[in-house]
């Protein structure tokens, strides 16, 4: 699943559309399924956490998220999608530059009033990625969730952005065994370091998602994708697990390495 960062890239390249006019286009998924877009102004994109919010000049926004399947690609005067691709369109916007800009598979498409976005984020935490961040409120959601802090950071309800990679590479940085209990972590230097990784990962092309400052392959990250070789820093095996955080859904790699991060 895409994090916080990817959503923060995604919606910086999808700005190059920003003052646009819709010729055609239409909605294709969704509530407002075969809703029209014809003659909407695009204005802006902004996101918080993993959630893309697409502006129009009519006050309506397009709330979308990319969860495990969805993308967005723009095509040039001329070009067409392969059938196979476009077939998968939830949504379409021609542009009137010749240009069309498509979200493919996206499993959330909802077109709501720009006035109304606020309550369709108002159950994600803190953006690390805003630049008013409330890091403190944050950090009180996180240590007082109740369970472990691979659990707080992961809960989007706790602080909007981290996904597993993020959550894996934080926890051996900081030396914290996957299974701790939040309430036992020292939660606000965990979290600034969260947010200034986030904000190099999303802003400089050289850094997205390397967390150790090595671009080789193999030695991008400190833990993530290392099971069963060498821990980068001390040389113990990395461990890895499946874990199923909630009944139905699919299981996510965990990795640690159990010096560095004892229990």
């Amino acid at each position: 699943m895409p994090e916080g960062d990817s959503v923060f890239r995604l919606a910086a390249r999808l700005r190059q559309v920003d003052g646009a006019v819709v010729a055609r286009g239409e909605l294709r998924g969704g509530t407002s399924a075969g809703r029209s877009l014809a003659g909407r102004r695009v204005v802006g994109h902004a996101t918080h956490g993993k959630h893309l919010l697409t502006r129009f000049d009519d006050g309506t926004t397009l709330h979308t998220h990319l969860r495990m399947t969805g993308s967005w690609t723009i095509t040039r005067a001329g070009r067409r999608l392969p059938a196979t691709a476009a077939r998968d369109a939830r949504v379409r916007l021609a542009l009137e530059d010749g240009r069309t800009v498509w979200g493919l598979a996206l499993p959330v498409v909802e077109l709501v009033a720009t006035a109304d976005e606020a309550l369709v984020l108002e159950h994600l935490g803190p953006d690390l990625l805003h630049d008013d961040v409330d890091l403190a409120e944050a950090a009180r959601r996180v240590s007082g969730s109740g369970t472990s802090i691979r659990a707080a950071l992961l809960e989007q309800r706790n602080v909007a952005g981290l996904g597993n990679l993020w959550v894996n590479e934080l926890g051996f940085l900081r030396g914290v065994h996957p299974d701790t209990a939040a309430a036992d972590v020292d939660v606000p230097p965990l979290l600034d370091l969260a947010a200034r990784m986030l904000r190099r990962s999303a802003t400089d092309p050289s850094a997205y998602q390397v967390t150790t400052g090595r671009r080789g392959r193999g030695d991008r990250h400190w833990v993530v994708g290392r099971a069963s070789r060498p821990c980068l820093r001390c040389r113990t095996p990395v461990r890895a697990r499946d874990d199923v955080e909630r009944v139905g859904s699919p299981p996510r790699r965990v990795w640690w390495c159990p010096r560095c991060q004892p229990v």
